[in-house]
């Protein structure tokens, strides 16, 4: 099999990058290309390019323009990261291909994907989007990453049944809505938008991860029937209450920093915690602690930044009330 670049050489050795543009202007601290970049053409003199090769890495190239891709025949796996790409194009031969990657480009439309009916994992995080569309034919998708970007709306995913993790984070959601046809998601991140409320994921019975960090969340609620939820990350909102998580038993990591919270409670029943972030809340009372001494599996807690963690005993007497604790310290 190739190595990374398409070529033969052997791992490890290095391979020849592009030449730098004409040249580089600075406005306001950021820096302009005064060029698109070079055209795949370009690139086929300065890299090389097996056209038998399941591997293509053209990450890091000013890629300016998709095109001259009809000679790869077997390649299953293509990289375009870092580039200056615009448009999605010129991709309807490469029909073996599995994983796209265009993570940190300058693409504003999801396009001309239709004939790329073996893709598994899509990359488009760090773009332009604004809408999710036009992945109707990628039936058998896995992986979708499409964070940080302008999207503000989740729709258009109803063909992906197979999609087990879904990359939102870092868009503009106000809303957790139409995901019903994912039964086999098991990973869901929606971190750092503009969500209000916990809603619309009861038809997600097999999610193990769910990530909503970083919203406007201001209750735990509506998470019944996510029986197999192992990781809930719901750090930076506005939660005041412990609570609703009665059907979760399954829970092993659980984040709630930066929140609200002012007791430790409701929690005893997660005999399968392991990880509890509560750091930067407002608990002040050290019988809440107490309330951990059921979950016995529990190896990180975190409570830095609450008034009890500026008792002067504070490591010792979370030692002593969580025994099974090994990490008490959170390293910022």
């Amino acid at each position: 099999m190739s190595d990374k670049n398409g070529s033969n050489a052997p791992p490890g050795e290095e391979t020849q990058n592009a030449p730098a543009p004409d040249s580089v202007s600075e406005q306001n601290g950021e820096r302009h290309e005064t060029h698109d970049g070079p055209t795949l053409e370009s690139l086929v003199d300065i890299v090389a390019i097996d056209p038998e090769c399941y591997e293509l890495d053209l990450n890091h190239h000013r890629v300016g323009k998709i095109e001259n891709l009809e000679p790869l025949v077997n390649v299953e796996r293509l990289y375009f990261r870092w580039n200056l790409i615009k448009k999605i194009e010129n991709l309807d031969t490469l029909t073996t291909l599995r994983e796209l990657e265009f993570y940190d480009n300058q693409i504003t439309k999801i396009e001309n994907l239709d004939r790329l009916v073996n893709l598994e994992i899509l990359d488009l995080s760090f773009n332009r989007l604004t809408k999710i569309e036009n992945l109707d034919a990628l039936v058998k998708m896995e992986r979708l990453f499409l964070c940080a970007n302008k999207i503000s709306q989740i729709e258009n995913l109803d063909s992906l049944t197979n999609l087990t993790m879904l990359e939102l984070g870092d868009n503009k959601l106000r809303k957790i809505e139409n995901l019903d046809a994912l039964v086999n998601l098991r990973q869901l991140y929606l971190g750092k938008n503009k969500i209000t409320k916990i809603e619309n994921l009861d038809k997600l019975v097999n999610l193990e991860c769910l990530s909503i960090q970083a919203n406007r969340i201001v209750k735990i609620e509506n998470l019944e029937k996510l029986t197999n939820l192992t990781e809930l990350y719901i750090s930076e909102n506005g939660i005041e209450t412990i609570e609703n998580l009665d059907q979760n038993t399954q829970i092993e990591t659980l984040d709630l920093a930066k929140n609200r919270i002012k007791k430790i409670e409701n929690i005893s029943h997660l005999t399968n915690l392991e990880d509890l972030w509560l750091n930067d809340n407002d608990i002040s009372d050290w019988h809440n602690v107490d309330a951990l001494r059921d979950n016995k599996k529990l190896a990180t807690i975190y409570l830095e930044a609450n008034p009890i963690a500026k008792d002067v005993q504070y490591r010792t007497k979370l030692k002593l009330a969580v025994s099974s604790a090994t990490e008490i310290t959170k390293e910022y």
